[in-house]
């Protein structure tokens, strides 16, 4: 016999991560959000490596609240975030990553399609990043923040990887934006997702 109920499958399974929850300093929100990132990876050495700056949480809630566009790195990003919960929030995703446009700077530019696909989306006025596959997405980003190109309101900096991830994070941590982040080279774009449907279940529920 094994269970075969969605919903129960999910809170038998928050259960189980709860038991490790109480030796973290998280808040209940912050508590909320690591144990999806958990969840969804099935890694409990997650409590130990998330980072949260500058309101995050609360700053991504009032984002939320009022309606945004969000930009994600790739399709398993777009895929992953909860599509129902979105329109509740009235709001929408963009993933430029196959886009026409982002193909051509990249072969003038010589450099990702990732990283160009951020120069689309700060064109397209989008302040809200979700990075959970390309360090040099998240690094176009910062550099143009420094440039004074770029003002966002919120990321989710949580690339994997082996090259870049690891550092790339790090300098996030520098900058005094309201983002979320791991240590070392542990992310993904399913993780990206599980933090923004965390912050939409906050402000919309299911």
């Amino acid at each position: 016999m094994y269970i075969k109920n969605p919903m129960e499958i999910e809170n038998k399974s928050m259960d189980i991560i709860d038991e490790v929850m109480n030796d973290t300093s998280f808040s209940e929100e912050e508590k909320i959000i690591a144990k999806r990132m958990i969840h969804t990876t099935g890694d409990f050495d997650y409590r130990n490596i998330i980072v949260f700056k500058n309101d995050f949480i609360e700053e991504g809630k009032k984002a939320i609240f009022k309606g945004t566009t969000i930009f994600t790195d790739t399709k398993m990003a777009y895929m992953g975030i909860n599509k129902p919960a979105l329109k509740k929030a009235n709001c929408e995703l963009k993933c430029f990553i196959d886009d026409e446009r982002v193909f051509e700077m990249s072969k003038a530019l010589g450099t990702t399609r990732s990283a160009c696909a951020v120069d689309l989306a700060i064109e397209e006025g989008i302040d809200i990043f979700v990075v959970g596959n390309a360090p040099t997405a998240l690094f176009r980003i910062l550099e143009l923040v420094k440039e004074g190109k770029a003002n966002p309101k919120l990321i989710v900096g949580v690339p994997v990887g082996f090259v870049g991830a690891a550092e790339s994070k790090e300098y996030l941590r520098e900058f005094d934006i309201p983002s979320i982040s791991t240590v070392g080279t542990k992310g993904g774009s399913n993780v990206a997702a599980s933090i923004i449907n965390a912050l939409l279940y906050m402000v919309v529920g299911r």
